[in-house]
């Protein structure tokens, strides 16, 4: 069976088939090697100094004795470092302006980089580093969230809008028989993966080299040629074994400095960032308050809907925590609006972090769903399933496909969800609570264009060159059973070459878009170079090599509202005495379209679900209101599930094909999160009676909410 140009895979068993990874066996004995562990011959290191105050100008750079230190090579400051540009557009839109670093005094957060100290060792450059004596001229400042703030602002000029709105909500609100008008917070977040952020850059033959640690070789070698004012063919970025990234891993400072380091001592610099540096320098998910309002007949069916979700930015560059988002495909009204505003703060930029707005928006709309059922004496999964929309409710576009419903018969029949007494704080065993509750989640399915090459060897293997990122997610075996169907050969016959920006262009590990569009752009390849073999009769094949670019097939895609759908399940004990919650058991049942290898997908949403858990009981970053610094700037301070936290997760899906869709790849690795959080919070109403509307949810909100207090104040 032969592969055509639109993509159209052949048929051989290697797509669908579980497949352990291609470089776990070097993973796992230490023979892969990270970027901050690459040795290079004349190997110089940089080590960051970031601003300790919140707001204000640098008035001195004390460089002088740190520059008579053992080993110390160069320090450089706003003072003495090389320009870059700003006026340019950016694969991702305009430069964050922490990128142009050194280019002025001010200083608009803590945690803003000050100056680099570049040494012989990497311990010779801390100590300088810790010595370096920076001098400011402190301003006022504000750092600390907080709802309905004064100067928060409707942001404009977004790839989607801030506000849409059908109907009159007021008059919907008035007409319906129950209505649930609730606020919900979430905090500060952060992404850390275990592999701190690092980069090595070096000149070498008139280019620029960078090896990094990131999300997409090709967008951060294209950020930096528009930074440093060179041909884009001068800058190659290579990213071979990435330790996680979230979001976290695009461009970012170390980065910029790197490059500018290998610029001015003309030999090479590594700059890698400690885990408290990351705090402020690698993004992190904004904190929110969210405000739903539910409107519906005595039966549960909507007829006003409402969603009002606050975030930060900072004052340098404007982010929007898109919360609202969710409910614009998920439920439909007669009256229907959604809103995001943001309030400009002296802290770092907000940046993408895994489902990025779904994942906190989530939390506060399908905990108002259960809220509404409660209230409707309706099961929550009949009310969502009443309030199924036959198009998107905002777009008005048909959906691709909406398995969600599905999801959640497969989900309620292995969970046991039909033995469960709706009545809250009816189980117990021993001292513990028992209650169990549901969400729905669901995250968009996009593509981005992707070139791809991929060339028949002359002893009969194929070797796939595409700029692709394996951030952990297993995308280098994913693609590599994508190629051996669209070639109609076993996988063991493909080479797969991946995140080296020479390759050409190709979209980000991020969104869940990574793994569909390099899918498309490799299966587009394969199918033609497949094609010409079979028509010249070439066997063996004489090194014959195809590209492909997906743009214009991406472009002619239909408009329809195409995304996954998940029903999650919890089961949750609650010790009213000392405040614990303990997730005893989880489930999430998933449409996401075709599943490439089933062993790592199960993986990916199991990661999710497990950051879910995390998000509902114990991530929260609080910010000093004296000095707007993170308190407890490290993983000590910051709590994330320990393995003692996490109990038996099952992830699983149904059958979610797509017509319409050449590649039929939806995404996994973002669904997993969302909803996970609302569905744990359920539970803990269903064990104690008792809405929990503010994340986490801790031990003393637990006791204080049992003492009589406001649930989750």
């Amino acid at each position: 069976m032969t592969t055509t140009t639109t993509g159209t895979p052949a048929v051989t068993g290697a797509v669908g088939a579980a497949r352990t990874r291609l470089e776990g066996l070097a993973k796992v004995t230490g023979a892969a090697r990270y970027a901050g562990e690459i040795p290079f011959a004349e190997l110089a290191h940089g080590w960051m100094v970031l601003s300790t105050i919140a707001r204000g100008r640098i008035r001195a750079v004390e460089s002088a004795p740190v520059l008579a230190m053992p080993g110390v090579l160069a320090v450089l400051h706003h003072g003495n470092a090389p320009r870059v540009a700003g006026d340019y557009t950016g694969p991702l839109g305009a430069p964050d302006p922490v990128l142009q670093v050194f280019q002025h005094d001010r200083v608009p957060y803590v945690g803003w980089p000050v100056a680099l100290v570049v040494a012989e060792t990497p311990e010779q450059a801390r100590e300088a580093a810790e010595a370096l004596v920076v001098r400011y001229d402190q301003e006022p400042h504000e750092a600390v969230f907080s709802a309905g703030h004064p100067d928060r602002y409707t942001p404009q000029g977004s790839d989607s809008p801030a506000e849409t709105e059908k109907g009159d909500l007021a008059a919907a609100l008035a007409a319906s028989a129950v209505v649930v008008d609730a606020r919900y917070t979430t905090p500060e977040e952060h992404h850390h993966p275990m592999e701190p952020h690092a980069a090595m850059a070096r000149w070498e033959g008139g280019r620029l080299e960078i090896v990094d640690s990131n999300q997409g070789s090709g967008f951060v070698a294209q950020e930096l040629a528009h930074l440093f004012s060179l041909d884009p063919a001068s800058v190659r970025v290579r990213s071979e074994h990435v330790g996680g990234g979230f979001g976290s891993k695009a461009t970012r400072p170390h980065q910029v400095l790197a490059a500018m380091a290998a610029t001015v001592l003309q030999r090479p610099v590594r700059v890698v960032l400690t885990r408290q540096q990351m705090f402020s320098l690698v993004g992190y998910r904004s904190p929110t308050a969210q405000r739903v309002r539910l409107g519906a007949d005595a039966d549960g069916r909507l007829r006003a809907f409402s969603h009002h979700a606050e975030s930060v930015t900072s004052t340098v560059r404007e982010f929007v925590e898109r919360s609202a988002d969710m409910g614009r495909v998920m439920y439909d009204a007669d009256a229907h609006h959604t809103l995001h505003q943001v309030v400009p703060l002296d802290v770092p930029t907000p940046s993408w972090m895994r489902a990025p707005g779904e994942a906190p928006g989530s939390f506060a709309l399908e905990s108002a769903l259960d809220e509404l059922a409660e209230k409707c004496g309706v099961d929550p999964i009949a009310l969502r399933a009443r309030n199924e929309p036959e198009s998107g409710p905002v777009s008005g576009l048909p959906f691709s496909s909406r398995q969600l419903q599905a999801c959640f018969r497969e989900g309620a029949r292995r969970f046991g969800w039909a033995e469960r007494d709706p009545r809250p704080g009816r189980r117990r065993d021993g001292r513990w609570l028992l209650g169990t509750g549901t969400a729905a989640s669901q995250f968009a399915a996009r593509a981005a264009p992707s070139t791809a090459a991929v060339t028949a060897e002359a002893d009969g293997d194929f070797t796939v060159r595409i700029t692709a990122a394996d951030i952990g997610t297993g995308a280098r075996t994913a693609l590599t059973l994508v190629a051996a169907d669209a070639l109609g050969v076993p996988p063991e016959r493909i080479r797969m070459r991946i995140a080296d920006s020479d390759f050409g262009p190709a979209m980000i590990a991020g969104g869940s878009m990574g793994t569909r569009s390099w899918s498309w752009a490799v299966m587009a390849a394969a199918g033609e170079l497949r094609e010409q073999l079979a028509l010249g009769g070439v066997i063996p094949p004489q090194g014959i090599t195809v590209r492909s670019d997906t743009s214009a097939a991406i472009a002619a895609l239909a408009a329809t509202e195409r995304h996954a759908f998940g029903a999650q399940f919890a089961e949750v004990a609650v010790d009213v005495t000392s405040g614990e919650v303990r997730v005893r058991r989880m489930l999430g049942t998933f449409a996401a379209g075709r599943i490439v290898n089933p062993l790592t997908a199960r993986s990916q949403f199991i990661g999710g679900m497990t950051w879910g858990l995390s998000m509902a009981l114990h991530e929260e970053a609080v910010r000093d209101r004296a000095s707007g610094a993170t308190v407890g700037a490290d993983l000590a301070g910051y709590h994330v599930a320990a393995h003692a936290d996490v109990p038996a997760i099952e992830a699983d899906w149904v059958d979610d094909p797509d017509e319409s869709d050449p590649v039929g790849i939806k995404g996994i690795g973002e669904i997993g999160v969302v909803g996970g959080a609302a569905a744990i919070a359920n539970a803990v109403w269903h064990a104690t009676g008792v809405r929990h509307r503010d994340l986490p949810i801790r031990p003393d909100r637990v006791l204080r909410a049992g003492d009589g207090g406001r649930p989750g104040s």
